[in-house]
């Protein structure tokens, strides 16, 4: 039976019941747990160095009240770089590929943001709605294209990272399955298919780091605006 290139992001199932619960929860037991010892070892030393410079890249442009974020904004980047790469593994499933999940992760944080803007500095975060100098015939335009262009941006979050994470997976099980049906027929060009798809799943364990960390720095750049 053939199956469709997209079966791979259906939610598995077992017994009816959805898995991607499991597969959200489990990459968190991957992690070693910190120890009281005044040495580490090498994978909880990497990983204190990873964590503390990623902190400090990210809120940099923050002030004092977008601190409070550091545990949120980190604890996110290692969760989907995580589910990322464990989804480029064979017979495995990544919950990122499915927008309701993305999107139940932008929506919130971002509306987060919106608040605590309306909340702090109520006029400067309506004043992004209406650019200083702007002539008075396009006012009623421009604070429509605005507020659309606000209500855009969780959808934008978790739209890009389906996107490019589906066109990812996609683009590997179409050349896979090229160079599995040019093996018998042609095997240098299959070879070479191989070749194309050995750098292309090191294209895509990049394109799954940048895409957590450009998630998480653009959920930063929506906090810096209101706080």
């Amino acid at each position: 039976m053939m199956l469709s290139f997209f079966d791979q992001f259906a939610s598995p199932t077992y017994m009816g019941i959805p898995l991607i619960a499991v597969a959200i929860a489990l990459p968190w037991t991957l992690y070693p747990t910190p120890t009281s010892r005044w040495l580490n070892n090498r994978v909880l030393t990497l990983q204190g160095w990873f964590i503390n410079r990623f902190t400090q890249q990210l809120l940099l442009p923050l002030n004092a009240g977008g601190h409070k974020w550091a545990v949120l904004f980190t604890s996110l980047m290692v969760f989907l770089i995580t589910i990322n790469m464990l989804g480029l593994l064979p017979y495995t499933f990544t919950p990122t590929t499915q927008l309701s999940l993305n999107m139940g992760i932008a929506v919130p944080l971002w509306l987060a943001t919106l608040m605590i803007g309306m909340r702090n500095q109520p006029t400067a975060a309506l004043g992004h709605l209406l650019p200083e100098g702007t002539p008075v015939p396009l006012i009623p335009v421009l604070i429509i294209i605005e507020t659309i262009s606000l209500f855009i941006r969780p959808l934008a979050l978790g739209v890009r990272l389906t996107a490019n994470l589906t066109a990812g997976h996609l683009l590997i099980q179409l050349i896979a399955t090229a160079a599995f049906v040019l093996l018998p027929i042609m095997p240098t060009v299959a070879i070479l298919t191989a070749t194309v798809l050995f750098l292309l799943t090191l294209l895509e364990v990049a394109v799954a780091m940048i895409q957590a960390y450009v998630f998480v720095l653009l959920l930063s750049l929506y906090l810096q605006e209101n706080v």
